[in-house]
């Protein structure tokens, strides 16, 4: 079981950027995605504050993000890079079945990457993700490179939209319908 502490908002201005996308997606009647929340279980309270100062998950979450965009049921987890490598340790076994379950629905899986160093966003395809991470279960790489990521599904902000991944979607399901 983890613990909950201020370094978990790392990624917050990333899901901010997220969360004002998905919100123009809806007004414009392109998608309808919902942030999930992790489930907590404050244990500390600061009383005159009333902050929690420490918490346990209660369970494992699944990804950050679910929902319909144009009929097609989406999931993604958003994430965030420094450097010009990926640990694939950020990226949960319970997460990558999650995902994987998802595909077998019928539905699209992908990761949302920000390397903050480039200041880049990227569209992570399923195919990879896992080709990733079968190569790390079978002794390969624990991490994935700036270079390994397709730059096709580079995203840049478009219409108002300030992380506009549905270009990179289109680009995913047509691949998948390709292929």
């Amino acid at each position: 079981m983890g613990t909950w502490n201020s370094r978990g908002l790392r990624g917050s201005t990333l899901e901010d950027l997220i969360n004002i996308s998905n919100e123009k997606y809806q007004q414009d009647r392109l998608g309808l995605i919902q942030k999930i929340p992790t489930p907590i279980k404050p244990i500390n309270i600061d009383q005159q504050t009333r902050h929690i100062t420490l918490a346990y998950f209660e369970q494992k979450s699944t990804v950050d993000y679910i929902g319909v965009i144009q009929g097609i049921p989406v999931c993604f987890d958003a994430k965030e890079s420094k450097a010009d490598t990926y640990p694939l340790q950020n990226i949960h076994e319970h997460q990558i079945h999650f995902m994987e379950d998802f595909e077998q629905q019928q539905g699209v899986s992908f990761i949302i990457l920000y390397f903050s160093n480039r200041d880049e966003f990227y569209y992570i395809p399923f195919c990879d993700i896992i080709r990733f991470w079968k190569r790390s279960q079978l002794g390969g790489r624990k991490s994935f490179t700036y270079e390994e990521v397709d730059k096709a599904y580079q995203i840049h902000a478009s219409r108002g939209v300030l992380v506009h991944y549905l270009e990179a979607l289109k680009r995913d399901i047509m691949q998948r319908t390709e292929g």
